[in-house]
């Protein structure tokens, strides 16, 4: 799931956001996360404050979320990590098909502009990287 996620969000090839006027957009890392969004909230849901508090800790990066973001574009193991406890916060199970991978990637990262065409491809190619 987070391998398809990045692929979906960033190509794995863009750290930062890439926006139409050429200038970085809003959002850091291979999962593309904003500084107010999915930063702001993993560190505040009760399913992930604490085990994100750890993770900063344990990748030497302070608990704000101005540091975290500016991190994530170069800190793959804190980014791959904020990843990962953004979909803890959802307490339904991980999905195991790219129909319900779609729904829940919709759902967690609640893409601005969603690409839905490109994610049965992506869902191949990482549970091809994966096998």
């Amino acid at each position: 799931m987070l391998l398809t996620i990045a692929l979906q969000e960033s190509a794995l090839e863009h750290r930062a956001q890439v926006i139409a006027s050429g200038n970085p957009g809003p959002a850091r890392g291979w999962w593309q996360f904003e500084r107010a969004g999915g930063v702001a909230g993993v560190m505040r849901h009760p399913a992930s404050a604490a085990l994100a508090r750890n993770l900063c800790q344990a990748c030497h990066v302070p608990f704000s979320a101005p540091h975290i973001w500016r991190c994530l574009e170069g800190h793959d193991v804190l980014a791959a990590g904020f990843a990962r406890l953004l979909l803890w916060t959802d307490p339904t199970p991980l999905p195991t098909d790219h129909a319900g991978g779609w729904d829940y990637y919709l759902n967690n990262w609640r893409p601005g502009k969603p690409h839905p065409a490109k994610w049965p491809g992506y869902w191949r190619q990482a549970g091809e990287a994966l096998a």
